[in-house]
């Protein structure tokens, strides 16, 4: 009985995490949609244009570095740190949905046809010897750089969020620096020409429905 109605709670507790996932997802299939339809081909080069022309070149070596933390490498090792620091084993339940991000990606880039900014526009500056630096897909949609920002940031703001352990004041600086993070690390993709931003967007839904997905299972009570 008391089984039962632990199980019931855990649910009720779950269910605003599993209800805004999945809601996001939906919208990220929905955009996909569109964007395989070509309705966002005018506003993507405009703002590609626009945000190389107000920002400086200064800045083709910061973003480039924000390219290479955002590989899946670097970020998978990442997120196998959180776990390892948080010492909760529920928390490993994150690698499937980092894995099945992925996978989607990589089938968004095989199906949705959209080609990525041309070469003109590519700003980014080789700063290590990896094979994404080199090679580009034929499709573009979404963006994987994009999808793991906001990943692992859904997954750190409700970790700081419902902590016990660190203070109001910790808890908003910490949202704001990941806040900033994502801002720069979705400017840089749009900005050094390896992005739309309709890339960019479908990255977001996807990472973000993925990462309140993956807690559904975790306790944070003692986080």
């Amino acid at each position: 009985m008391n089984v039962t109605k632990r199980s019931k709670n855990k649910m009720k507790k779950n269910l605003p995490k599993i209800t805004i996932g999945l809601v996001i997802f939906a919208l990220f299939v929905s955009f996909s949609y569109l964007v395989h339809k070509d309705l966002f081909t005018q506003l993507d080069f405009d703002t590609t244009v626009k945000l190389q022309d107000k920002l400086p070149r200064s800045v083709d070596g910061l973003f480039s570095f924000f390219s290479l933390i955002g590989t899946a490498e670097i970020v998978g090792i990442f997120l196998l740190v959180i776990i390892a620091i948080r010492r909760k084993l529920r928390l490993v339940l994150a690698l499937p949905a980092f894995i099945t991000l992925h996978i989607i990606e990589l089938f968004g880039k095989a199906f949705v046809n959209h080609l990525p900014p041309p070469h003109f526009l590519l700003r980014t500056e080789k700063l290590v010897d990896l094979p994404q630096f080199y090679v580009r897909l034929e499709n573009s949609y979404p963006s994987g750089h994009a999808a793991r920002a906001a990943f692992i940031s859904a997954i750190l703001i409700l970790l700081f969020a419902k902590s016990k352990k660190i203070s109001q004041n910790q808890k908003i600086i910490f949202c704001l620096l990941i806040i900033v993070y994502n801002v720069i690390m979705f400017s840089s993709r749009i900005y050094l020409g390896e992005h739309w931003l309709s890339d960019v967007i479908g990255g977001v839904l996807l990472g973000a429905s993925l990462g309140l997905i993956s807690l559904i299972f975790v306790k944070f009570k003692d986080l």
